[in-house]
């Protein structure tokens, strides 16, 4: 099933490295949040510190439908490979950037301003580099290995995750305290300029999709594709449908994965030195997961696949949770950690394939690109609703993050049962 040619290696490494990189940065936020936000949102109150690092947090992930939507409109017209490599340079850059920033005992209020200004940056070019890698790997691979490429390729953030995850226990272990917090979580951002580079050069070597080269040489390239987005009716149609499904897995994806971090140090009181570790359990529990999601999609389809994750997230949510938070070893919190994460995220796995086989090649880039990183808009919330009503110290917190993953999978089960079968199609 694997037996693909240089190219379409080529085009499946690079598109994977880029992923991983996006991954890699923003879990690199998320481990250093409960830092983050006495570095630059100094106050006595620690959940208002935190509220404000995760809406700092959040606006690089609200930038990114509009880097979805503006990069993908360059995906569509100008072609697939130039756009992903201005995306890797962009978010490369703002990744190593963020270690250069003061914080507010150097330049006071500055210093969160900065800060938010750099994840502006930053959620920007990412936002287009999910579209553009995801359509010109589908569009390269061949159809009856789209599903299981898809979710090695939607697996690339799990990568990123895990070697953020591993990059922070190493260097949290090598440091003190005081020099972590002094220089450490620096050193981490600014190794993101590593998988930057490898990824711009596998892309330089790659050439573009054969798919879009023929819409060129049929002078077929839209001029406007996301004008037609919401002007055909059809498009504009699936459009939405397709967004119900990115929300609901968005959404469980941020309340599980995007949470995990603080959840783990803030409500169950594991030691700082587990909580890495314990993301290395969640992120290879997803890495696996959304590979095998995509395998199984190819076998009985899509559409099944996203509505078998769905349903067990909902029935195994509470449950999980209530049993990571009362835990009282490593080996239980890391076998409800792969539970709780497995059904909840590995979803994704199917997601590059689908929104491809969705849309035309005149409005795929733009389209897959605005509706995936369009589940943001609200799944990029889960974790400030999760810091407002989460009390501390009480039974009530694993009830009401269980719902929160609920009312993640419902959404998603709905779009998947409003969403037509699209395994068959044709893309090329």
């Amino acid at each position: 099933m694997l037996n693909l040619s240089r190219q379409q290696r080529s085009v499946l490494l690079g598109s994977f490295l880029g992923w991983a990189l996006d991954g890699y940065d923003l879990v690199l936020m998320l481990l250093v949040i409960p830092l983050i936000s006495k570095l630059f949102f100094p106050t006595s109150n620690l959940t208002l510190s935190l509220l404000a690092t995760f809406a700092a947090y959040v606006v690089t992930l609200v930038m990114r439908p509009v880097g979805g939507a503006i990069f993908g409109n360059f995906g569509d017209k100008i072609g697939r490979k130039k756009t992903i490599m201005i995306t890797i340079i962009g978010f490369s850059v703002a990744t190593f950037s963020t270690g250069l920033l003061p914080t507010w005992d150097m330049v006071g209020v500055l210093a969160p301003v900065l800060l938010v200004a750099l994840r502006f940056t930053q959620g920007f070019f990412a936002g287009g580099e999910w579209g553009s890698g995801a359509v010109i790997t589908m569009e390269t691979a061949p159809k009856s290995s789209r599903g299981l490429l898809s979710g090695i390729l939607q697996s690339g953030y799990n990568f990123g995750f895990m070697m953020a995850s591993i990059v922070y226990f190493f260097v949290y272990a090598a440091l003190p305290e005081s020099q972590f917090i002094d220089i450490g979580w620096r050193i981490m951002f600014f190794t993101g300029i590593i998988p930057g580079l490898i990824a711009l050069f596998v892309r330089y070597k790659m050439e573009e999709s054969e798919a879009w080269l023929d819409k060129v040489r049929q002078k077929k390239i839209e001029r406007a594709p996301l004008r037609k987005i919401f002007s055909d009716n059809e498009v504009r149609k699936r459009f939405f449908l397709a967004l119900v499904i990115t929300t609901g897995l968005m959404y469980a994806y941020y309340t599980t994965m995007g949470f995990y971090p603080t959840f783990l140090q803030n409500y169950v009181n594991v030691a700082k030195s587990e909580v890495p570790i314990l993301m290395i359990v969640a992120t290879i529990t997803s890495f696996f997961g959304q590979i095998f999601a995509g395998y199984l999609s190819q076998i009985i389809g899509r559409k099944k696949t996203l509505m078998v994750f769905a349903i067990s997230a909902i029935i195994i949510a509470i449950p999980a949770l209530y049993g990571l938070y009362h835990a009282t070893s490593f080996y239980s919190r890391s076998l409800y950690t792969v539970i709780l994460i497995f059904v909840a995220t590995s979803g994704f796995g199917p997601i590059p394939a689908f929104l491809s086989e969705r849309f035309s090649t005149e409005v795929r880039n733009s389209a897959s690109g605005f509706v995936y990183n369009g589940g943001l808009l609200i799944g990029s919330w889960a974790p400030l609703i999760a810091v407002t009503i989460l009390p501390h110290g009480e039974n009530l917190v694993p009830v009401l993050l269980g719902i929160n993953v609920i009312i993640g999978s419902a959404i998603l089960l709905i779009g998947a049962k409003i969403n037509p079968e699209t395994k068959d199609a044709e893309i090329k």
